[in-house]
């Protein structure tokens, strides 16, 4: 890869859309839809472990709403970062099976939601299938987190380039002590 297409790689393709040099959109979206996932699986278990599981069945529903509708600008904002990656690359081909998994799992989330939708009945803890699902889905959202961990912290994609980085751990130049006040032995003072 040439110097010109790493450093391309590191910057927005259109930086209104997919954030400003250094600071992506696609990292802090998809905190939304993973939130929203991993406490949906936390409310499916919790269901099946208190009297009136009710609430925590119907939050679950929720949450996975909630994050169905967070993946969707999280997807475009990281189909940004994707253009602006080499073809043909390590790094594209990881972030082609990281998208992969994110548009299965967001898939599987809305089958989950329909399912949970259609026959809710109120009152009842989260059925094993279903809760089935939502593990499964919370797998593959790992995996696909693990690949978009390679993505930022092995590959740099979106990530300030080398030289940008290490302002942050330039020395600051050290700071002269004031002087200390004069001294007032022996003098009265006010």
């Amino acid at each position: 890869m040439t110097d010109a297409s790493w450093r391309q790689a590191k910057r927005p393709v259109s930086a209104p859309l997919a954030g400003p040099y250094g600071h992506p959109f696609h990292p802090i979206l998809v905190t939304v839809p993973i939130g929203a996932w991993v406490t949906s699986l936390v409310f499916d278990i919790a269901s099946h472990l208190v009297h009136r599981p009710g609430f925590l069945s119907q939050g679950s529903q929720w949450l996975i709403a909630v994050g169905v509708l967070g993946a969707l600008p999280a997807a475009m904002a990281g189909s940004l970062d994707l253009f602006a990656i080499p073809t043909r690359t390590p790094a594209f081909r990881t972030a082609l099976v990281h998208m992969t998994l994110n548009l299965l799992v967001t898939a599987a989330y809305a089958v989950n939601f329909l399912w949970r939708h259609g026959t809710y009945t109120g009152g009842g803890s989260v059925g094993w299938g279903r809760l089935a699902l939502s593990a499964v889905s919370v797998a593959l959202l790992g995996v696909s987190g693990f690949l978009g961990g390679k993505l930022a912290y092995r590959y740099g994609v979106r990530v300030a380039d080398e030289s940008t980085q290490a302002e942050g751990y330039t020395p600051a130049p050290a700071r002269r002590k004031p002087a200390p006040p004069p001294e007032t032995e022996g003098r009265p003072t006010a």
